[in-house]
């Protein structure tokens, strides 16, 4: 299963995995670059061209923004293909605006899709992979969410949500046999528009350098769990989230913490020099507590 596998980057990822086998869900309701109206056509397109190839698709043209929408999806897979092993949450869309003038009652239209449709696509495939102990997540995260870029916080926010859900799930999935990962793609697309990436010629930034990343994520060869996988022009490299070493001061042995304190010591508390990569939240928190209990 493949959401928003019509056009760009989608599209690449369908065609990648059904030219090593696999049964193609091609899912893309059609809609403008900022969620406006639906067209079956590029969904119809796509499954065609993998037919024509040899392969084996189905086209499906459901909205993933809403929980049935999500459901009926999956089931599609289930009825068409008799169950479903890979899911591919690559469905978004876009509307750019500084802060300022962001219209906050019609952020639902970006979140919904973004990460809304993590969620209600992810779930019903998640539940029918916890059954047969086994299956592959990729959700698409975004170093604009990551790292941030001018106006675009409604869609950093949604890719932050989206970090944040798969950074939880892959403590559950593991144990059903079930992998979670995400990629952060860089490449030319209708979604990014002409100038993001201006400065490097198109055959260097398609979404067919983004494709390989995703059908290894989708292996059963794939091992890694939980990480953010950045991709493009030929580059590969994972995100990840760390804690600096930081400041401390014993709150029951030095005297409880201060604003004077925190004033003296920023620079130590932002340096990053022997960060570590807590595991999980309890890891973390296992950091602080042996801090205060060696004094």
């Amino acid at each position: 299963m493949v959401t928003g596998a019509g056009a760009g980057l989608g599209r690449s990822y369908a065609l990648d995995l059904a030219a090593r086998g696999a049964k193609v869900i091609v899912n893309d309701n059609g809609a403008a670059l900022d969620g406006a109206g639906s067209d079956a056509t590029p969904a119809q397109v796509v499954a065609r061209e993998i037919v024509e190839r040899g392969g084996e698709a189905v086209a499906n043209t459901t909205s993933v923004a809403t929980p049935d929408g999500g459901e009926a999806i999956i089931q599609q897979a289930i009825d068409e293909f008799r169950g479903v092993d890979i899911l591919v949450n690559n469905a978004g869309n876009m509307r750019l605006s500084s802060f300022a003038k962001l219209d906050v009652r019609s952020i639902n239209e970006i979140l919904d899709v973004h990460l809304g449709g993590a969620f209600y696509v992810t779930h019903p495939a998640y539940s029918y992979m916890m059954k047969q102990e086994r299956g592959r997540i990729i959700f698409t995260t975004s170093g604009l969410g990551i790292f941030g870029v001018y106006g675009a916080d409604v869609y950093a926010a949604a890719k932050g949500g989206i970090d944040g859900l798969m950074s939880a799930l892959r403590l559950e999935c593991e144990r059903w046999g079930v992998k979670v990962n995400a990629v952060a793609p860089m490449a030319r697309t209708r979604m990014s528009g002409d100038d993001l990436y201006a400065e490097l010629p198109n055959e260097a930034v398609g979404p067919e350098h983004v494709a390989p990343v995703v059908t290894y994520l989708s292996s059963d060869e794939c091992a890694v769990n939980g990480e953010i996988w950045s991709v493009g022009a030929g580059s590969v490299a994972r995100i990840f989230t760390a804690r600096t070493p930081g400041y401390y001061k014993h709150p029951t042995r030095e005297g409880a913490l201060s604003v004077s304190d925190i004033a003296s010591h920023v620079r130590e508390i932002v340096d990053t020099t022997g960060f570590t990569e807590p595991e999980n939240w309890p890891a973390e928190w296992k950091m602080v507590a042996d801090l205060y209990r060696a004094g």
